[in-house]
């Protein structure tokens, strides 16, 4: 049976080199806005887990996944393309297809560069949700938000609009050096439970198993996905006079 958290986990195969990091940046943030939680590989590289087997329990764990192929271009050095992008969207249609009733009902969203490139080098995959961000975050945004939005998890729940996510998004980027750097713990927790639009009282865990003690803290349920911060007791961040 599919979980609260599989029908909220999107799955990001997408380049994670610093060139996109950009548009990757601009995604994760509006998958949270929306309410979703972003998974990728990223996310657990410390793990000692074989690559493969960790992007076949990401997608497991995901019921939406969006999948960039618009890094067509041929390695400088090497020049060879680089073919992760479409092997995991293979992947994931292949989940879809054959993992029984939990992942027959996966969602996926294909973004390229332009809505009728593909055509060109992956005609098969005609049919499916594709949309395209042009190398722009504002595109990516959009494109993100406007799909998750017909999600069927999310019927008759309100939606920011698309433009709204990009204003916020570039206040974000703006402000976050800053509120990093100066801001104490408190008062960044506060910030972050403002701007998903949290109720409630925050919950409070610890991190078992390891030396030093790491807090969590979790905020939901908000309108914009809930927010989990850790808190590393002792650490070095300093709190603003």
């Amino acid at each position: 049976m599919a979980t609260a958290a599989y029908k909220k986990s999107v799955f990001l195969n997408v380049p994670l080199d610093r060139r996109y990091r950009p548009l990757l940046h601009a995604i994760v943030f509006a998958v949270h806005d929306c309410g979703f939680v972003a998974r990728c590989a990223l996310e657990d590289e410390d793990t000692g887990e074989v690559r493969i087997h960790e992007i076949y329990r990401l997608m497991s764990e995901s019921k939406y996944g969006i999948h960039d192929i618009s890094r067509t271009s041929l390695d400088s050095k090497n020049r060879l393309p680089r073919f992760n992008m479409p092997l995991e969207l293979g992947i994931f249609l292949g989940a879809k297809q054959f993992g029984g009733v939990k992942h027959n009902s996966k969602r996926i969203l294909v973004l390229d560069l332009d809505s009728y490139r593909y055509q060109i080098f992956c005609s098969d995959i005609a049919g499916q949700d594709i949309r395209f961000h042009s190398n722009s975050v504002v595109d990516a945004i959009h494109s993100v938000r406007n799909w998750l939005r017909n999600a069927p998890d999310k019927k008759g729940i309100a939606f920011p609009a698309a433009r709204q996510i990009s204003q916020r998004y570039e206040s974000f980027q703006r402000d976050l050096p800053t509120l990093c750097s100066v801001w104490s713990f408190d008062r960044l927790t506060t910030f972050f439970r403002q701007l998903n639009g949290c109720d409630g009282s925050a919950g409070r865990s610890v991190v078992p198993g390891i030396q030093q003690r790491v807090e969590i803290e979790y905020s939901g349920p908000c309108r914009s996905g809930p927010v989990v911060i850790y808190r590393v007791v002792g650490g070095t961040h300093l709190s603003a006079p």
